[in-house]
């Protein structure tokens, strides 16, 4: 039970009422003293976080937190591309020429969840990765390669639960949650990271919006629950070294290219 109320307070309800009161109350004093109980409950490893638990002031404190600089190692070798979150690798795999794929027995397609038919050409027969976020991981977003930011948008103001309940339930989840698309250019091509908010909320924060990046740079951060999903292009040579259901860490090899 005690799981499950904390839960709620960064994924969120069904409701836009109770979603902004429970978004209101997390960011509020009032949540310091779940803040010991939300990390006993989520199992957070306090030698890593980059303050004291008892430094943090609320439970969005909590959940937005920074690291200590060696927390998360970042793989050095050009050919890697690291993963931008800590999470669980929901599935992954080719998208079809198409322009469908899909998540978790769900089929979408790929131009809605980018906005149009031209952003979703350059992926046709490219490789896709879906990376969920539970309120025990690590929130903050960075560059899983170094290179460009060409372009970034956002799309959606429809959200609903960017959890297993809401991918089964949800009318089309990832073609109508708010979104945040970063177009990044690197020398191995192209490919997009796109950021997915949680129920109701704008939930994605960006803290660098510099053109260039190198692999491990921080990007932003959810401040509630959160998916991303990676887009890579044919001519990327992806080659995977992950499973579905595999957890990873942020700067862990998820892959590699052979250019």
């Amino acid at each position: 039970m005690r799981k499950f109320i904390f839960k709620s307070f960064v994924e969120l309800t069904g409701s836009p009422t109770v979603s902004n009161l429970l978004k209101t109350f997390s960011q509020s004093k009032l949540s310091k003293p779940l803040v010991r109980p939300f990390a006993k409950t989520f199992k957070l490893n306090e030698r890593e976080m980059e303050k004291s638990l008892d430094a943090y002031s609320t439970i969005h404190d909590l959940f937005t937190r920074r690291l200590t600089t060696d927390a998360r190692p970042i793989s050095k070798d050009e050919r890697t591309i690291t993963s931008p979150v800590d999470g669980v690798v929901n599935s992954l795999g080719t998208i079809h020429a198409d322009q469908t794929f899909y998540v978790k027995n769900q089929l979408y397609k790929l131009e809605e969840l980018l906005g149009s038919k031209e952003a979703a050409k350059r992926y046709k027969e490219g490789y896709f990765i879906v990376l969920y976020l539970s309120p025990s991981h690590y929130h903050r977003i960075h560059y899983p390669v170094t290179g460009h930011l060409k372009k970034r948008w956002a799309l959606g103001e429809t959200s609903y639960p960017v959890n297993n309940l809401g991918e089964k339930y949800g009318d089309r989840i990832f073609s109508t949650n708010y979104r945040v698309i970063s177009d990044l250019q690197t020398t191995s091509g192209n490919l997009s990271l796109i950021k997915i908010g949680a129920l109701n909320i704008n939930s994605i924060c960006l803290t660098n919006s510099e053109p260039t990046f190198s692999k491990g740079d921080e990007l932003g951060f959810f401040s509630f629950g959160s998916t991303v999903l990676l887009l890579f292009e044919k001519r990327f040579t992806f080659v995977q070294t992950v499973k579905s259901g595999q957890e990873v860490k942020m700067g862990q090899a998820i892959g590699e290219t052979l250019i």
